[in-house]
Parts: C-alpha cells; sequence; structure tokens
C-alpha cells in the first residue's frame, strides 16, 4: 500500500462545497436528510467506513457518550476494509475532504475517523 500524501479534512455535508475541498467523500451510513446528490457535489460515497448500526445508535450523539464510542469506533476502524480505500484516496489527492451530517462538527464519527487515519499514516 503506497504512503498517504494528501491531507484530510472533515466538513458538515449541508455546508457548501469549496474548491479547496478536495476530493469529497461523505462517510455516513444513511444518506443526509434534504441533501440532494447534486448539491451534496461528492466523489463518492463510502458508508461501510461509518461505525456499524448497533454503534451509531448506541452513541446517539450524546456528548457524555463520545470517549466509549471513540473507543469503539476506533476498534470497528481497525479491521475495516473501507479505511484502505481513503488511505489510497488521500495518496492520489491532495487532500480528501470527509463529509458528514451530524450536527456537531466536535463529536462525530468524521473527526474520529480523521484523527485516526492521520495518527495511522
Amino acid at each position: 500500500m503506497e504512503e498517504s500524501t494528501g491531507e484530510y479534512a472533515i466538513k458538515r455535508v449541508y455546508d457548501e462545497p469549496a474548491d479547496d475541498d478536495g476530493y469529497r467523500v461523505l462517510v455516513d451510513r444513511l444518506w443526509p436528510r434534504g441533501v440532494s446528490k447534486e448539491r451534496a457535489h461528492l466523489q463518492l460515497w463510502l458508508k461501510e467506513v461509518a461505525p456499524t448500526p448497533p454503534l451509531r445508535k448506541e452513541f446517539a450523539h450524546m456528548q457524555e457518550r463520545f470517549a466509549d464510542f471513540r473507543a469503539a469506533y476506533e476498534a470497528e476502524l481497525e479491521f475495516n476494509g473501507a479505511v484502505d480505500t481513503l488511505r489510497e484516496l488521500a495518496a492520489v489527492h491532495a487532500k480528501v475532504t470527509l463529509l458528514f451530517g451530524a450536527r456537531d462538527p466536535a463529536t462525530n464519527h468524521a473527526r474520529v475517523l480523521m484523527e485516526f487515519l492521520q495518527r495511522s499514516r
């Protein structure tokens, strides 16, 4: 596998696309409400890299559960083949933006995923 050279960023899928987003990947298992495929302006929907449904439901975006969620999701990512897809994209694109639908930009799976990818280069 090639080493990642590109950078990772996260962004809400509801925010306007920008020229500097690079390669845009939706990393949610469910399509975000109210967003058309045209408006999402993404190159890939990689739902396989999202947390498993039981983990997502257990977390329920509750701040007090985030530490436990982070640990459990990172354990899932260790064995998730879709992570390799993101690493391969970063090897050929200067920037890969991970798109998510959650309201909170600080406590969500996309942030955990980005930090996991940055640590495991």
